[in-house]
């Protein structure tokens, strides 16, 4: 026998609120979705995995150019850049993410997906006060958070240094 389905306007129009806690909490259990945590994880991984080899390619073609291990890494971060951005733009790299998960968030593509996806948002706002004042909205905590525990792992390593133990 299936369950009884729960419609949220019966919820709002219980009145007694022992019954109406019961009925929303139904409510929530029904319309929360489920999630395989084996199939996310290899979602993650093989889109994570296809980003990284990309990478990989772009550094190997580089270094074959002539271009020197620092420099090829260089130039392969500032094309996986700029082909996020490209995506994110034509609405490709959000559908991407929304199958791959972390997949695609962990690497610098979801760093650069994160400003270009806020830019996108606020432009209707204008260059100053959307632009300007909302493209770090998601990533301005990373780079805050960032900066200030590479701070914090500088001074324990200056510590560290001046102590003799490292």
């Amino acid at each position: 026998m299936a369950k009884e389905q729960i419609k949220i306007e019966d919820v709002l129009q219980e009145k007694n609120s022992n019954e109406r806690d019961k009925k929303y909490n139904q409510y929530v259990k029904q319309v929360t979705p489920t999630h395989n945590c084996l199939e996310n994880i290899g979602k993650a991984f093989l889109i994570g995995g296809i980003i990284c080899a990309i990478g990989q390619i772009f550094t190997n073609w580089y270094g074959s150019m002539g271009a020197n291990e620092k420099d090829a890494g260089l130039y392969t971060t500032i094309t996986l850049i700029t082909i996020s951005v490209i995506l994110t733009g034509l609405n490709i790299y959000p559908r991407l993410t929304k199958f791959a998960g972390a997949g695609t968030v962990v690497p610098i593509t979801g760093f650069a997906n994160s400003v270009a996806s806020s830019a996108i948002d606020f432009k209707a706002e204008g260059q100053v006060f959307g632009i300007g004042c909302k493209i770090f909205t998601i990533a301005g905590p990373v780079i805050l958070y960032g900066i200030f525990a590479s701070w914090i792992l500088g001074v324990i390593y200056w510590v560290l240094k001046m102590v003799g133990m490292m």
